[in-house]
């Protein structure tokens, strides 16, 4: 049965063949499990939700068609969609899926070809949890004040400094993680423009990596 807003000028024939989907995967679904207290469930659910995405190709929508994707290019209306009925069915699920899409941006918007090949579609496919490594202990999410650094070494670059807050911190396959390459400029008012900032993808097993 079509949603009645599903139907509104700004959302497109697919649109409403996704939300008819979406309804019927929301019915088949199990409810949503409330009293995860300890780590290693929230863990084992969490890959456990990322694996039931998968199987009904949903995490495909979190990167494009040309890196193994549903659609020709990431598509806001659709991810919302999606966001909408898994947060109103299970609030870790939705939490699962916007981590693949956040965890794997930065690749998918300036990511080089060998890069969005070798993560991208392992990310559609649900083989691989992404992390999006960001914000710092004295920083927050103020990306002008962020401190940790990279250099560059031979063919290689070294990082040195903290992230926090990291959701999929533990069990990620690859994280996404900001640094500063460049010292960012001083406005008159002593504040520090956010520039001079890149990402890279940093695996577990990376020299000098820990949780």
């Amino acid at each position: 049965m079509q949603q009645p807003h599903l139907v509104w000028p700004f959302f497109e024939l697919h649109h409403g063949e996704l939300g008819e989907y979406l309804t019927k995967c929301s019915s088949q679904s199990p409810v949503a499990v409330d009293h995860l207290h300890d780590r290693r469930a929230v863990d084992l659910r969490c890959r456990e939700l990322l694996q039931q995405l998968a199987q009904n190709g949903l995490t495909k929508y979190c990167v494009a068609a040309a890196d193994g994707g549903a659609l020709p290019q990431l598509d806001s209306r659709s991810i919302c969609l999606i966001r909408e009925s898994l947060a109103y069915r299970d609030g870790l699920a939705d939490f699962m899926f916007a981590m693949q899409g956040l965890g794997s941006g930065a690749l998918s918007l300036a990511g080089s070809d060998e890069q969005r090949a070798s993560y991208l579609p392992r990310v559609a496919a649900g083989q691989a949890i992404a992390a999006f490594a960001l914000s710092e202990t004295d920083a927050g999410s103020d990306v002008a004040a962020m401190r940790c650094t990279a250099r560059r070494d031979g063919e290689h670059y070294v990082l040195d400094g903290r992230k926090t807050w990291i959701s999929n911190g533990g069990i990620a396959d690859f994280y996404c993680v900001f640094a500063r390459t460049s010292p960012g400029q001083r406005r008159a008012d002593g504040t520090i423009e956010a520039r001079g900032i890149s990402a890279f993808v940093v695996e577990p097993g990376d020299p000098g990596f820990s949780i």
